[in-house]
């Protein structure tokens, strides 16, 4: 198993696009579409012993807790390949190596993003750039939002002036804060996006299976939101628990005002029902919408697939790639044979390592549960009232009431304490987690909820203890309180 590629393609120059490359894509990508189809009927997807992946978007911040705009020296200084360049010169990812959780995946998981992060602090100190693991960056402020704060390469600010173009007009920011405070800004380019650092946990799973881990990530990504928060400020606001969720979805939004009162649908999205095949997903795509990066090499698909080989389908990849589902599907190949693979993007980045194994053992656990069950969870709960969810658990992160089956309102906590946690043990023990590995992870989770404390809660007390000065300086101080609780390794509830 692969990582996917950057949403932007993996080396993209600056271009212009004419109306005939548009055209030549759009067919190109049905083709692949088409082919697609095909392969899900015929081909031998590699299924007998499923992968999962993580990979964790950082912030990089200087001795004093501000932005540092540096991932260019930094990735320089670290020269690590699982290192990667991200939007902003503020941020870099870490692609951890996949691995089976049957083979102590999960252990293997945090050994390596322990011991990578480790290195790359150290490193990337000496130019001046430590590393921290949180949703949103709560120092930036208007003047890191320009396009002067977008990383060198061209692929990035190729995307930035597609979505703009598309959108015709500068994108506007506008959040309500739970606690009183709004936002209103604007700007000229995506930089807004990169503000938002995620955890990104891959699931590898059959054409016959990908539906219901899909649709079980779908139900349950309000829970991971609600027990998982780790976003509460944004340009010196108290915004949402997990303002990364309203901020992504407006910064790369590529509709005026006017198409949205048309419907037309958002590129960062939810998703609008629960599907029956992979194909669903990837048929939405290609019909709802235009290509962003309209891109043609000269694959022939169906000549490739009728020759005995796998197709790349690239075009199809790359426009998949510019929308930004929160679980996003994804069609790969490695060593010449193809997969599929469930991307779930709902969850924030740190506070720590360990919160970070909790929050994929959480993941893992229910996705499989769920996904397994003779009773689907989606066959009892409408689409409509799982997206309702995600975005109640996305403003008041552990403090929020969701609804489910069979119990209607309920705290999120409560829920997670009497129901999901012992599903999660079942799913975790399925996938072959060693027991005591679950009781660590899943304890984590359960001491969050016991205590209503995750990293949005720890940084709102934290910032409501410094009320009397200046909100910068008040954010500073907690970050660097916080990126020093870090590096202790030491969940966030025991902070």
């Amino acid at each position: 198993m692969t990582h996917y590629p950057p949403a932007m393609g993996e080396e993209v120059d600056l271009q212009e696009f004419t109306p005939s490359d548009r055209t030549r894509h759009r067919e190109k990508v049905r083709r692949c579409l088409d082919v697609f189809a095909r392969m899900l009927r015929e081909a031998a997807f590699d299924t007998d012993d499923p992968m999962t992946g993580l990979e964790v978007e950082l912030n990089l911040v200087d001795d004093s807790g501000d932005p540092a705009l540096k991932n260019a020296e930094a990735l320089a200084a670290i020269a690590d390949p699982d290192f990667q360049t991200e939007l902003g010169q503020f941020n870099i990812e870490i692609n951890v190596p996949p691995a089976k959780l049957r083979e102590q995946g999960l252990e293997r998981f945090e050994d390596n993003l322990r011991r990578s992060l480790n290195d790359a602090e150290a490193k990337s100190a000496e130019v001046g750039a430590h590393l921290v693991m949180i949703g949103v960056l709560p120092t930036l402020a208007e003047g890191h939002m320009g396009l002067t704060s977008i990383s060198g390469n061209p692929r990035y600010r190729l995307l930035s002036e597609q979505i703009l173009r598309a959108r015709g007009e500068d994108l506007v920011i506008s959040i309500a804060g739970t606690d009183g405070d709004q936002l209103d800004t604007s700007a000229d380019s995506i930089l807004p996006e990169a503000a938002c650092t995620s955890t990104q946990l891959h699931v590898q799973t059959s054409p016959d299976q990908f539906a219901a881990y899909w649709n079980a990530s779908q139900a349950i990504s309000a829970i991971q939101l609600a027990v998982g928060a780790n976003s509460p400020y944004l340009l010196g606001k108290n915004l949402w628990r997990e303002t990364r969720i309203p901020l992504f979805e407006q910064a790369t939004d590529t509709r005026s005002e006017e198409l949205r009162a048309q419907g037309v649908r958002p590129r960062v999205w939810f998703g609008e029902r629960w599907v029956t095949s992979v194909f669903d997903l990837f048929e939405e795509n290609v019909r709802y919408f235009s290509a962003l990066l309209p891109i043609t090499d000269d694959e022939d698909p169906l000549a490739v697939l009728e020759d005995g080989g796998t197709p790349a389908l690239s075009e199809l990849r790359l426009h998949n790639g510019t929308i930004y589902r929160w679980n996003r599907p994804v069609y790969d190949v490695n060593d010449g044979v193809p997969h599929l693979r469930v991307e779930n993007r709902v969850l924030a980045a740190g506070p720590t390592v360990s919160d970070t194994m909790a929050n994929a053992a959480l993941y893992f656990g229910l996705t499989r549960a769920l996904a397994e069950s003779e009773r689907p969870l989606w066959s009892q709960m409408s689409f409509s009232a799982a997206e309702e969810n995600f975005h109640v658990a996305a403003r008041h992160g552990i403090d929020a009431q969701l609804y489910w089956p069979s119990i209607g309102q309920v705290s999120a906590t409560e829920l997670v304490l009497r129901r999901l946690l012992p599903l999660a043990y079942e799913g975790l023990a399925a996938w072959g987690v060693e027991t005591a590995t679950a009781e660590r992870l899943l304890g984590i989770i359960e001491q969050r909820c016991l205590l209503g404390t995750n990293g949005a809660e720890w940084f709102v007390r934290e910032m409501a203890q410094r009320s009397g000065e200046d909100r910068f300086d008040a954010l500073r101080a907690t970050l660097l309180d916080y990126r020093a609780r870090m590096h202790t390794n030491e969940p966030v509830h025991t902070w």
